[in-house]
């Protein structure tokens, strides 16, 4: 298929199109999955059957890294554009403030998450946030996870944010899809990045795809696997991908 990259289907939208979506399925209380698409996501998928599965089950899939926007293009849609999820989760805020939708927040640190809640209102001040959590590494019992759900559900919250980080928070949501009643977006990093915890790339390295040098050199140890094994093996299988070898 035409916007399928190795074993991934992604979504054809953009920024207008996928918070116009999501919204939409917020004001009718759909417990809905939406992914925010990178090369390390693409190969997670591609080494793990069960997680390709998970991505692939998502209501919306948007095209988060710009090598996958390149490849779309060459698939035959030309003007696709990136839909990046640190700016999509601004999109969606600041339009959830505008037509009074509570949102959520679930993941990271308490320090980050402080920092974003005060940021957030602060860009958006009719924003209502309804939920926010910073749940522990450690597994949870099922009573701790039924009193989470419930939490949510009941906080009014119909669009929640979560930052587990790839690939923890695609398979959170679809362990909670249909139980969680709101729209879950998974957006890695954002929000570190809207906190202020770390920087983005400059708008020049973004456009040009060399993001991830950027947050190489500043968390090498965290993200060296990422990087220097996936992005190599990405290239080759991509390239397979686009003609044909992959089919």
């Amino acid at each position: 298929m035409a916007n399928t990259i190795l074993v991934t289907n992604l979504t054809l939208t953009s920024y207008l199109d996928a918070t116009r979506q999501i919204l939409l399925w917020a004001r009718d209380v759909k417990s809905r999955i939406v992914c925010a698409a990178n090369v390390h996501m693409l190969m997670e998928a591609y080494d793990s059957p069960q997680y390709s599965q998970i991505v692939n089950s998502a209501d919306l899939v948007t095209p988060d890294g710009m090598p996958l926007v390149w490849i779309l293009r060459l698939k035959g849609h030309p003007n696709q554009q990136r839909v990046y999820g640190p700016t999509l989760m601004i999109h969606v805020l600041e339009a959830a403030a505008r037509e009074n939708i509570a949102v959520g927040f679930y993941g990271s640190s308490p320090a980050v998450l402080q920092s974003l809640l005060a940021r957030m209102q602060a860009r958006f001040p009719n924003l209502k946030v309804a939920y926010s959590f910073s749940p522990t590494f450690q597994e949870m019992s099922q009573e701790e996870d039924m009193e989470i759900i419930e939490c949510i559900n009941t906080s009014s919250a119909r669009i929640l944010f979560v930052g587990l980080g790839c690939p923890r928070q695609e398979k959170w949501m679809a362990e909670h899809r249909g139980k969680v009643n709101a729209v879950m977006l998974g957006v890695g990093a954002a929000f570190d990045f809207h906190a202020g915890y770390k920087q983005q790339a400059s708008p020049w390295m973004q456009k040009i795809g060399m993001e991830w040098t950027f947050r190489f050199a500043n968390e090498p140890r965290r993200l060296w696997r990422r990087y220097l094994f996936h992005n190599p093996r990405f290239v080759i299988l991509a390239i397979a991908d686009l003609l044909g070898f992959l089919r």
